[in-house]
């Protein structure tokens, strides 16, 4: 199971990214978020309305960057920030130990951060993998994890700031995402087990560009 760890000396960004998520999300003010954002731009029109609740699609066969090794699922090409979220989720929770190290699927998982390094946080990301040491230990047991009923969408926390200052979205387009999904895990011997999930993503949907992931903030969200 994921092993939860501190973020890194380095990713002070991240941090602030998280934090002021973490904000935005208890109904304090948009803006505060958006300060904290300067730098990232601004867009000439609005994002798009996202759908609230979205099944995650299928994985893109198209890589975003360089080949992250088998078995890791590609950046889905999407405007949506709850299609990216929920296809993300998919992505983290589904592995197989025997068939990929625990470097690789960490380095699969990056693709999908933005290319803007002021917003992305890998440190966040890699603290939901297995670390060396146990995704090792996960191996020997012949482990892999599968998901289903993953859903995601917008809290109410969110849309109620931004219903109250839309114009400070467009500073960075940076959504909050609640994604839910039941993992399955199998291990060797027929063993089986399942526990549900859950993940509150800061997921950047500029206009006309695909989505990337920005962050995984360290709380959920309703």
């Amino acid at each position: 199971m994921p092993k939860s760890r501190s973020l890194s000396g380095n990713s002070v960004f991240g941090r602030r990214l998280l934090i002021g998520l973490g904000v935005l999300l208890a109904a304090a003010l948009l803006a505060g978020l958006a300060a904290r954002l300067a730098g990232g731009g601004h867009a000439d029109h609005p994002a798009a309305s996202p759908t609230a609740t979205q099944p995650a699609p299928a994985p893109s066969t198209s890589s975003a960057g360089s080949d992250p090794g088998p078995g890791v699922a590609r950046p889905a090409h999407t405007s949506s920030p709850t299609d990216y979220a929920a296809a993300f989720a998919q992505a983290l929770w589904s592995y197989d130990t025997r068939a990929l190290d625990q470097q690789n699927f960490v380095n699969g998982l990056r693709q999908w951060l933005t290319s803007e390094s002021q917003y992305a946080d890998a440190a966040s990301v890699e603290a939901q993998v297995p670390d060396p040491v146990l995704w090792s230990r996960m191996h020997d047991n012949g482990q892999s994890s599968g998901v289903h009923d993953v859903q995601a969408h917008l809290p109410d926390g969110f849309r109620q700031a931004v219903a109250q200052d839309p114009g400070a979205l467009t500073r960075a387009y940076i959504y909050a995402v609640t994604v839910t999904g039941t993992v399955d895990v199998a291990w060797s011997g027929g063993g089986r087990g399942g526990e549900s999930r859950a993940l509150t993503l800061a997921v950047q949907c500029r206009p006309q560009q695909d989505c990337a992931l920005a962050a995984i903030a360290p709380t959920v969200y309703p």
